[in-house]
């Protein structure tokens, strides 16, 4: 026992799970006991560190002495988890998360990282950054099997609450009728299949509009948002749009069986379902994910940013955080020095500067053009807020002789010579010089470790494969994913004490 993971989980992580996160789950007067919170969230983590099912967690619990020693359970008369508690207590998570907003794993998880990485003595003085997509577990279905399957489902409820079914739509409840409309049918092409099913959902919502109210069921509103986001109404009634037509393609209904799901191309990739975004803080005794975030696959890395931007202190010492391009913008770089962050982008995105702009100095506030590379002060400058830049007028007799001219390359007037110039140009020429260092280099290298997690997470801890839908239950499964992640790394440094060379992996 003391030489398993349970000692370490017992000892280091147990002890760290903050119970006072979940009491607004609870009640405040006086009722029965709940099972207490620290296990089941303790044995949340064991789930997915272990690869168990939550059967096997209920049943590893009662027999296994090592589970009962990481839980501090061994004096326990009967072991708290049954086969509905980890059940309820993620509906009780979910349903306060869907009227509150709060997610209250995210902030029990980076809480408890924030502990481990004092104990491993990792200072958050160096950061690093990076995204992964997320695969929803949903089939990639073709507009037919889209249609079909919201009109099949609709015809389901209405059967089940006694709607009588028009005799034209009545297959849709019959067994086999996936199969023959589907895949049997080849006197029709696809999209004439599919125009008969458009046409048989109008009838279906014709007659719930009719005969009672389907408001309240998914079924019904799932195929009025299919209608809306894939058909059009014209001279010559509904047909089907175009896909020149369809309005945010990312963001139209691909399986109902997971509404919140997106698409997006990365990397000549065609992916459906979430994007994730980790930070991993780095020290000398190893490192830890510190913090991470879970979208929709069409949220931008640049905006990830900036909402971990939002919720950072202002750090006493200066912070090292490295990103790749995507992170990148004067916005976030101006946000990140508020909070003594530096933040370093290995990767250049948009158009490229000249490299002279980079010894132009702009004042503070980025409006004024205060001199240029030969050091030369404007003899005019309008500040354009439209464009956010300054249009600049040096004096035509020294801009002829000046040894930058045609680097900078101004227009030349009677007695002038003009230059439109912005602050972000000069501070992403600045950047261009900056990545030509050894120090930028050294950045670069720093940045390459943070590629294994998204790796890690996919090939060890399954996170392509999710056993649920919707952004809410999968984000649940994310965060102690990541939890586990950070306890199989706090193993690491503790069997190093012991020997340096010698890596414990569950």
């Amino acid at each position: 026992m003391e030489k398993s993971w349970a000692k370490t989980f017992a000892e280091k992580v147990f002890p760290a799970i903050d119970e006072s996160i979940f009491s607004v789950l609870y009640s405040d007067k006086a009722s029965r006991p709940n099972t207490p919170v620290n296990v089941i969230v303790g044995a949340l983590i064991l789930k997915e560190a272990l690869g168990d099912t939550d059967d096997e967690l209920v049943e590893a619990l009662m027999f296994d002495v090592r589970y009962q020693y990481a839980l501090h359970t061994t004096s326990f008369e009967e072991q708290p988890l049954s086969d509905r508690t980890l059940s309820r207590f993620r509906a009780r998570v979910l349903a306060y998360e869907t009227e509150h907003d709060v997610d209250l794993i995210h902030e029990c998880i980076v809480k408890m990282a924030k502990e481990i990485a004092e104990f491993m003595n990792i200072s958050p003085n160096m950061q690093r950054m990076d995204s992964l997509m997320i695969a929803a577990n949903i089939k990639n279905l073709s507009l037919l099997e889209l249609f079909y399957t919201c009109v099949a489902n609709l015809a389901k409820i209405m059967n089940q609450r006694e709607i009588t079914l028009p005799e034209e739509q009545y297959h849709y409840i019959e067994k086999d009728d996936y199969n023959r409309c589907i895949y049997h049918k080849r006197e029709l092409d696809a999209t004439e299949r599919t125009i008969v099913v458009m046409h048989d959902a109008e009838k279906l919502i014709e007659l719930c509009d009719k005969t009672g109210d389907f408001d309240d069921t998914s079924e019904y509103q799932l195929l009025i948002r299919l209608l809306k986001e894939r058909t059009i109404i014209d001279d010559e009634g509904r047909r089907l749009r175009k896909k020149e037509e369809v309005e945010n393609p990312s963001e139209v209904l691909l399986n109902p069986s997971d509404p919140e799901a997106t698409f997006r191309y990365k990397a000549g990739k065609k992916n459906l379902g979430y994007v994730a975004n980790v930070i991993e803080t780095v020290g000398k005794n190893g490192s830890l994910i510190t913090d991470y975030a879970y979208e929709k696959n069409t949220y931008a890395d640049n905006q990830f940013m900036k909402d971990y931007l939002d919720n950072q202190p202002v750090y006493e010492d200066e912070t090292l955080l490295v990103t790749d391009g995507a992170y990148s913008g004067h916005t976030n770089t101006k946000k990140a020095n508020e909070h003594n962050i530096k933040l370093v982008t290995t990767n250049f995105t948009g158009r490229k500067p000249n490299d002279i702009f980079a010894d132009f100095v702009f004042s503070d506030d980025g409006k004024q053009l205060l001199k240029c590379a030969y050091n030369q002060k404007p003899l005019d400058i309008h500040y354009e807020k439209a464009n956010d830049r300054c249009d600049a007028h040096f004096c035509e007799e020294v801009c002829e002789t000046c040894p930058y001219k045609e680097q900078c390359n101004p227009k030349f007037r009677k007695t002038t010579a003009y230059l439109e110039l912005s602050h972000k140009a000069v501070e992403r020429a600045k950047q261009l010089r900056f990545m030509k260092t050894d120090e930028f280099r050294n950045y670069a290298c720093f940045r390459n470790g943070v590629e294994a997690i998204p790796s890690l997470l996919r090939r060890r801890y399954h996170v392509d494969k999710i056993p649920t839908h919707g952004k809410k239950r999968t984000r649940f499964h994310f965060g102690f994913k990541i939890a586990a992640l950070d306890f199989q790394k706090l193993l690491d440094y503790i069997n190093s004490l012991d020997n340096p060379e010698l890596f414990t992996v569950i």
